[in-house]
């Protein structure tokens, strides 16, 4: 079996293995929902994620999980977008007192 066809087989296996602790969700435990944010900020590709998303066995429990643990904005993701806004407003008013 070469590199690529057993990376193709860990990775099928790695999904089924998310599908089955969403399955469960919300009767996981921390450990299981550590491994499901872990998965979806770091291993799934947007091809994992649409297998995923497309299994109708588990489609309610998918779209709870979403819902509550990778769609919502967090602190971080709020202070960023502070800090951006924050930085076009110095750079606009910057840019419109040189021109006076």
């Amino acid at each position: 079996m070469d590199k690529l066809t057993e990376h193709a087989e860990l990775r099928v296996m790695r999904r089924l293995e998310i599908e089955a602790i969403i399955a469960g969700y919300p009767d996981i435990s921390d450990d299981e929902l550590k491994v499901l944010r872990d998965w979806f900020k770091r291993e799934a590709s947007a091809l994992d994620v649409a297998l995923v998303a497309s299994n109708t066995d588990i489609r309610e429990a998918y779209v709870v999980f979403r819902k509550e643990h990778i769609d919502r904005f967090t602190a971080a993701d709020w202070l960023r977008g502070f800090a951006f806004a924050a930085t076009v407003c110095i750079v606009v008013f910057g840019l419109a007192g040189l021109g006076s």
